[in-house]
């Protein structure tokens, strides 16, 4: 069986499971801890950054590797179209949500958790234990704002990133206007990136992702919850209630705390 060495709220780790059941295949999900899980990761693989697939003796690194390694292996279902054209403005838009949504979702979620101690905690998996869980709500915020001085994570920084995340969303509720999909009638290799990098804006409404039932559907408010989004990530949606397979033996969600994710 594949393995997948990931971290649950990995954007692009989400990319690999979206691609994986999109094309039916069957795998078995390792999760990465920080820290010592990330040299054991360096010891198999040489590098320390999930994403990784092992098929076999093999491990493949970076998701965009991964999705040319399955559609090569595994063909049924392919990912990327033969077309010359279809295929370089796949692989095109591919690249730019990696990118962009990729690097400024990021952004915008450090905000939130730093500014929120009880969603800090919300955004554990459910099998954290909860002496682990009280450590990282009690984290102070001006530890983790100063944290994001060190790593770049500025107010204006930040501040950017959700500006261009914007402009990212009008775009790309623009292009799926008229169509199914981001290149026409069938689903690409584009689609799942873009869908599944998007999760840090806003969660998934389904039990998708090992997560309180009271974050899904929720986001950051001024994404999340702007009108002029609600086709993107009700196609979003859509995409993952036709190809992403729910865990099992989770509870079904329930109305609680936190709503919404909020940001100065």
């Amino acid at each position: 069986m594949l393995e997948l060495y990931q971290w649950e709220l990995s954007q692009f780790s989400e990319k690999v499971r979206l691609i994986l059941d999109y094309k039916g295949l069957e795998y078995r999900k390792i999760e990465v801890t920080p820290g010592i899980g990330q040299v054991e990761l360096f010891r198999l693989t040489g590098q320390k950054q999930v994403p990784v697939l092992k098929d076999g003796y093999k491990y493949i690194v970076d998701s965009t590797e991964i999705a040319k390694y399955l559609d090569l292996e595994y063909p049924e279902r392919p990912l990327i179209p033969t077309d010359p054209k279809q295929r370089a403005l796949t692989l095109l838009m591919e690249d730019w949500a990696d990118e962009s949504i990729g690097v400024k979702g990021r952004k915008a979620l450090f905000a939130a958790i730093s500014q929120d101690q009880n969603f800090r905690k919300s955004l554990l998996p459910i099998s954290t234990p909860d002496i682990l869980k009280s450590v990282v709500e009690g984290v102070p915020s001006d530890f983790l704002s100063v944290l994001g001085f060190g790593v770049g994570f500025t107010p204006d920084v930040i501040n950017s990133a959700i500006a261009s995340l914007q402009q990212d969303l009008e775009i790309l509720t623009q292009l799926l206007k008229d169509s199914p999909y981001l290149l026409g009638d069938e689903p690409t290799l584009a689609d799942l990136t873009v869908a599944s990098l998007s999760i840090l804006l806003k969660f998934p409404a389904g039990s998708y992702l090992d997560l309180p039932p009271s974050l899904r559907g929720k986001g950051l408010p001024i994404l999340a919850e702007n009108p002029a989004y609600e086709a993107f990530f009700t196609w979003r949606d859509r995409l993952y209630d036709q190809f992403r397979k729910p865990l099992s033996g989770l509870t079904p969600p329930t109305a609680g705390v936190p709503t919404s994710i909020t940001i100065d």
